[in-house]
């Protein structure tokens, strides 16, 4: 299929909770496509199907050269002590912030033929999991961001160029 356009923090489809997928949509298999391109581009570890419009349950991951795909994804677990780690966004570009994330996440879904998938791991990969999941949730990463991070965050967002322009696609 293709690489999609990222929609941009201040678009109302970031805030809205995802829809089940149903396997039957011959939509579905489009999604998951466009999903996996647009995820592997370089530099990008994660991205949410409602991070390109569709509000549908499905995210891609592109962590240490694996790219795959999770359709109706639940976090399972998550473990470990929370640690700040700095944290970036495709649907807020330019940024990073400190925000705590468990160390360790596993994540239960299914592939396109309705078989399980289970994705686990630590560091980067446990992180965008998270990421992934709040987003199907209708979450923004900088929604968990500490009460004055959250504030300094807020104010540079608002001085960036994409925000000023009202722009809602990168």
């Amino acid at each position: 299929m293709s690489v999609r356009a990222i929609r941009l923090f201040g678009d109302p489809v970031l805030r809205s909770p995802c829809d089940p997928i149903r396997l039957d949509d011959r939509r579905v298999a489009g999604l998951v496509e466009d999903l996996v391109d647009t995820v592997a581009v370089p530099g990008r570890a994660g991205l949410a199907a409602n991070q390109i419009g569709v509000g549908q349950r499905a995210f891609s991951w592109n962590i240490d050269g694996e790219i795959g795909y999770v359709i109706n994804p639940v976090i399972e677990s998550v473990s470990g002590e929370p640690e700040l780690v700095d944290e970036g966004c495709l649907s807020v570009p330019g940024f990073y912030f400190p925000r705590l994330r468990y160390p360790h996440a596993r994540v239960r879904g299914v592939d396109l033929a309705g078989d399980e998938v289970v994705v686990e791991g630590d560091g980067l990969l446990a992180q965008a999991l998270q990421h992934e999941v709040d987003h199907l949730d209708g979450h923004l990463y900088i929604e968990g961001l500490a009460p004055e991070v959250k504030r300094e965050a807020m104010r540079e967002i608002r001085g960036s160029t994409w925000w000023r322009t009202g722009a809602r696609e990168a």
